[in-house]
């Protein structure tokens, strides 16, 4: 990548990292995108998909196969801590997670493939809304504007702090958990403080659960059988001394390897709840959110992920083990080979989601040629590779 080339896309990153955008409202970035690869004329650009979803169309000569290489719009809603000149406008919000990073990353392949188009099939480039809350890539998917673009293979990467910067990992098999938050909402009876037998409270069944719904989920090593139960949240009545308390709310998030697995810890934390429901006379519901499945790289396409890094003079490492942090790039393996890689971000960087966190500009150009490779190696003849 030339140094004018580099520039131009940090400036690009810099701008976008000024007006983050929460999860469902990434209207001015989507904008800001679609003005971008409006400019580098795709065969055809497609607008409000899944909610604020851009995605540019690339047509090859020839008939073949739909690559489609994938990013997230969205920031957190935290507020940033910086003193950069490009740090964000938006109160209480922030690119924390490097999804500018990503985005930049991937309008970067569209400055290749307005002048190098496909030698056959298609390639999409895709800018994924509402990452963060784990809706976006299934609202995308269910969009009838994707019907048409459904890819064969997809691809992704995320930065990862504490990774040297500029390394490229790669994991065969599991590569992030799927998670869930769960949210119990009990219902006694209140009754005066005095009189607590009057009244239906929830807090033993509350205690009783904050303990044995934990130990559902143990944590430990990252197998198949994986469980970990996180309590992140709890409620029992109103601040008074007064009244014995009538209701309560216990969240939790629960995290596995694999779906399966995920099935079944919901059941046993449904059960546990249920028990410990009736034994206190207590009306309960049980309701999910930030749903997450599992995320696995399919063999093949993490294959031509692992190829791409090498040729291109990356020296990949290969991980057997998948991240404990949840991404809904996992969607995506219903309807296509999937893989997604780790970059570098830094030894020293600051962790994901911290308030100070700021992706790097120095690794666009790895982002870039890792996928750049992926294409050619389906679409193209493979290159020889050079940084």
């Amino acid at each position: 990548m030339t140094p004018e080339r580099l520039a131009q896309l940090t400036r690009l990153r810099r701008d976008l990292h000024r007006i983050p955008e929460v999860s469902g409202t990434e209207e001015k970035t989507a904008t800001r995108i679609a003005a971008y690869l409006g400019d580098r004329s795709p065969d055809t650009l497609v607008t409000c998909l899944g909610g604020h979803g851009v995605a540019a169309v690339f047509e090859g000569v020839k008939d073949g196969p739909t690559v489609m290489i994938r990013c997230e719009l969205d920031g957190l809603p935290i507020p940033e801590q910086s003193a950069a000149e490009y740090r964000s406008i938006h109160d209480g919000q922030g690119h924390l997670c490097g999804h500018d990073g990503h985005m930049v990353m991937v309008a970067g392949l569209a400055d290749h493939l307005v002048q190098q188009r496909p030698a056959c099939g298609r390639v999409v480039l895709l800018f994924q809304p509402a990452e963060e809350t784990g809706k976006g890539a299934a609202a995308v998917i269910a969009d009838p504007q994707f019907q048409w673009i459904k890819p064969d293979y997809s691809f992704a990467l995320h930065n990862y702090p504490g990774l040297a910067r500029g390394q490229i990992a790669i994991c065969t098999g599991a590569a992030n958990c799927a998670s869930r938050g769960v949210r119990l909402r009990f219902k006694g009876k209140t009754s005066h403080a005095a009189a607590p037998e009057d009244g239906r409270s929830p807090a033993r069944a509350m205690t009783r659960l904050m303990s044995s719904l934990v130990a559902l989920g143990p944590g430990g090593d990252m197998g198949p059988d994986y469980a970990l139960v996180t309590l992140t949240h709890a409620w029992l009545g109103e601040a008074t001394f007064g009244i014995a308390p009538g209701e309560a709310e216990i969240w939790l998030t629960l995290r596995t390897v694999t779906d399966e697995r995920m099935s079944d810890l919901i059941a046993d934390v449904t059960d546990e709840a249920r028990r410990a429901c009736k034994d206190e006379r207590l009306e309960y519901s049980v309701s999910f959110d930030d749903v997450f499945d599992a995320c696995t790289n399919h063999p093949e396409a993490a294959e031509v992920l692992i190829n791409s890094a090498g040729s291109m003079g990356y020296h990949p490492e290969i991980w057997a083990i998948p991240q404990p942090w949840s991404e809904d790039f996992g969607q995506f393996s219903k309807v296509s080979k999937t893989a997604m890689f780790w970059l570098g971000a830094g030894e020293d960087m600051p962790q994901l989601h911290n308030p100070d966190y700021d992706f790097p500009d120095e690794i666009i150009p790895v982002g870039v040629a890792v996928f750049t490779g992926a294409i050619d190696a389906i679409l193209n003849k493979p290159r020889s590779g050079n940084r």
